[in-house]
């Protein structure tokens, strides 16, 4: 025994020291491991008459919904230290920092010091149709004409109950972890500045997309709860014509896993959340100008999250990585418009970020879809939300100019007065969850960007790669972190770049401070408080004015009813005279509802948020105040045989003494065979 012991370099008494030592450990108590808890709420706005976030398109308003929007939250409680941090995926085009702000008050009021800015991470999918003007900054509203208030709260409180459904939840549980990749839902939408970065560099990578894919596996008592899935993937399946409400692919991935996976297995309650990485450059439409792996947007949403959600189930169900140990957190907010860049992650010199500026290319858009800003170059008129701000868009003095180059300023957002037109003060935030660290990252950074800031945060951790998930869209929005070869292309993504070429560098160097805090166990300073601009909003939104049928009709009544039968496959279409969506919003209702007979009632099968339905408001005399719900179901393949109906729920303005008043019709029952 004791030759066996110093073949093993151990002396005899060192072996009895580890055998004793042993002994001691097995009659200690185990760790206590973690609470896990979920929680799902619905956030979505207004569905008809408001501009829509993402595509910056004047003439693209909401008309109705395809899919909900929701905020799907997880909290994760360590027993031994009593720390907790809660991971909030938003189907939303960005959580603006007015959101994140509004949202931690909130928690503060209800639950005191048990969340803050250190252990919240708010993610936006990145949806581009979704009800926009929820920012507090004027650069993302002025395609809504300013700022939406029922929108922002619609928002603000569907996050906070998310959370506090989730807290209500916790349990013993457990998290494991694992990797995969998916190859057939992205492009490079910008390969021409990708390929300046450098050959070696490319190379160690294989891919000019980022493949990657993490997936927690939530459980609780042995029972499997709920799974996150980072990819990177933007949410532009649905065009930038399109009028409807839409959760885009990541949505579908999340009602794909929760209603035709666990759903149909009995299990209602599991939360599925499909999470967006550094998606900066990678596009879901195959074949770039908005289009692929087809030309119908319905079908490439829906085939694109089918892809994210069949790959993480197989990542899901082979995951057996225990995630275990510690959770800690370090957070700051940071003036992104003047940090000073150390040699080590500036090319070997000091550098400077910028007051913040979009370039020309910022108007032109993407290869995937050329844009419209809604001006024109020196005419504030051509928005009247713009002209109001009477501002000028140009001026950017020669040091900024300079501090910019190569980007031709076409805005310069951070020097317009009274406030800027984008955030400068932007939150960091490293997270560490056992083995695992989230980067939490206020903006879209492209493949490489990404790339460099997890290699820095594992080296600096001392972790596997694949271990350090980045979490895009997180906390605030800031536009684009390019790297300085990309930025040098001014492709779009590089013309977003706010704060100047060695704004990539600037947040290699913020993370890599916050790991070496997380690592040495040392406090980091809190930053500069972000202005609080929720008091200087401004709004050229119209309200309802009133609601009005035509002569002989009433709210609720049929204008084109449901034919006699149908066959799996076909389309039920039916229209309803309505009234103004804004009247009512619905959050965590429904505008529609397919039932069918099961003997004793009618029994719901699908709603408004159900990917086989639309709910489209249109509005027929906008003097007289009329309008249609036109409600549209495809019938699934696997839809039960046997007597249906469509029921329309809507609510109506009366124009005497501007009451609310709910209404609802139905078809006439058919039979689907």
């Amino acid at each position: 025994m004791q030759r066996a012991s110093k073949q093993n370099g151990f002396t005899g008494g060192a072996a009895r020291w580890l055998a004793a030592t042993a002994a001691v450990l097995a009659v200690l108590p185990a760790q206590a491991g973690y609470l896990v808890g979920r929680g799902k709420a619905d956030i979505t706005g207004e569905a008809a008459e408001v501009g829509m976030m993402g595509y910056a398109k004047l003439d693209q308003k909401t008309a109705g919904i395809h899919m909900r929007q929701w905020a799907r939250a997880f909290v994760v409680v360590d027993q031994d230290s009593g720390r907790r941090v809660v991971f909030v995926n938003n189907d939303l085009g960005m959580v603006f920092q007015g959101v994140h702000q509004a949202v931690l008050a909130r928690l503060q009021a209800r639950f005191g010091n048990r969340y803050g800015r250190e252990n919240v991470i708010l993610a936006a999918t990145h949806t581009h149709s979704g009800p926009g003007g929820f920012s507090h900054y004027a650069l993302y509203n002025f395609t809504t004409l300013g700022y939406n208030a029922r929108t922002f709260n619609a928002i603000v409180d569907g996050i906070v109950e998310s959370i506090a459904a989730a807290d209500a939840d916790v349990r013993p549980g457990d998290i494991k972890v694992g990797h995969g990749q998916l190859l057939d839902a992205s492009i490079n939408r910008s390969l021409p500045a990708y390929e300046r970065n450098p050959g070696g560099e490319r190379s160690r990578w294989q891919y000019s997309v980022d493949p990657s894919m993490t997936v927690l596996r939530f459980s609780q008592g042995g029972r499997d709860v709920g799974l996150i899935s980072w990819f990177a993937t933007h949410g532009v399946s649905m065009h930038n014509s399109n009028p409807l409400v839409s959760s885009d692919n990541k949505g579908y991935a999340e009602q794909y896993v929760e209603k035709q996976v666990f759903g149909k297995q009995g299990q209602r309650d599991f939360i599925a959340a499909f999470a967006q990485g550094n998606a900066g450059d990678m596009t879901p439409n195959l074949w770039l100008n908005g289009n692929g792996p087809t030309a119908d947007e319905f079908e490439n949403t829906r085939i694109i999250g089918e892809r994210q959600a069949q790959r993480a189930l197989q990542v899901f169900n082979s995951a057996s990585e225990v995630v275990s140990g510690p959770i800690d957190y370090r957070q700051q907010y940071v003036d992104m418009s003047r940090v000073s860049v150390r040699p080590e992650f500036a090319a070997g010199a000091v550098h400077s970020t910028c007051p913040a500026a979009v370039g020309r290319a910022f108007g032109a858009g993407t290869e995937d879809g050329r844009g419209e800003v809604g001006f024109t170059e020196g005419d504030l008129q051509a928005n009247p939300f713009l002209a109001q701000l009477g501002t000028v868009l140009f001026g950017a003095p020669p040091e900024v100019q300079n501090c910019q180059a190569p980007k031709p300023i076409l805005i310069a957002t951070g020097l317009q007065k009274p406030y800027p037109w984008t955030p400068e003060v932007l939150p960091v935030s490293l997270t560490r969850l056992g083995q695992l660290a989230i980067v939490a990252a206020p903006g879209e950074f492209t493949i490489m960007s990404g790339r460099r800031i997890r290699e820095t945060v594992a080296q600096t951790l001392g972790i596997p790669f694949d271990n350090v998930i980045f979490a895009g869209y997180a906390n605030a929005y800031s536009g684009y972190i390019a790297t300085p070869e990309e930025y040098d292309a001014q492709h779009y993504e590089g013309a977003s770049t706010h704060f100047g070429r060695w704004t990539q560098p600037a947040y290699q160097q913020l993370y890599h401070d916050l790991a070496v805090a997380l690592r040495d166990g040392k406090p980091v300073d809190a930053g500069p408080s972000p202005r609080d601009l929720s008091g200087k909003q401004t709004s050229l939104q119209t309200g309802v004015v009133l609601d009005n049928t035509p002569i002989f009709k009433r709210f609720g009544q049929l204008e084109r009813d449901a034919g006699a039968a149908y066959a799996r496959g076909q389309t039920v279409e039916v229209w309803f005279w309505t009234g103004h969506p804004k009247n009512n919003l619905r959050r965590g209702d429904t505008f529609l509802s397919v039932e069918r007979w099961n003997g004793n009632g009618w029994q719901r099968v699908a709603d408004d948020d159900s990917y086989d339905t639309i709910y489209r408001w249109v509005r027929i005399d906008a003097v007289w105040g009329t309008s249609q719900a036109r409600i549209s179901w495809k019938i699934p393949a696997d839809a039960v045989p046997g007597q249906y109906r469509i029921v329309h729920y809507g609510d109506y303005k009366n124009g005497w003494n501007g009451q609310i008043n709910g209404l609802s019709g139905s078809s006439r029952t058919f039979s689907v065979n």
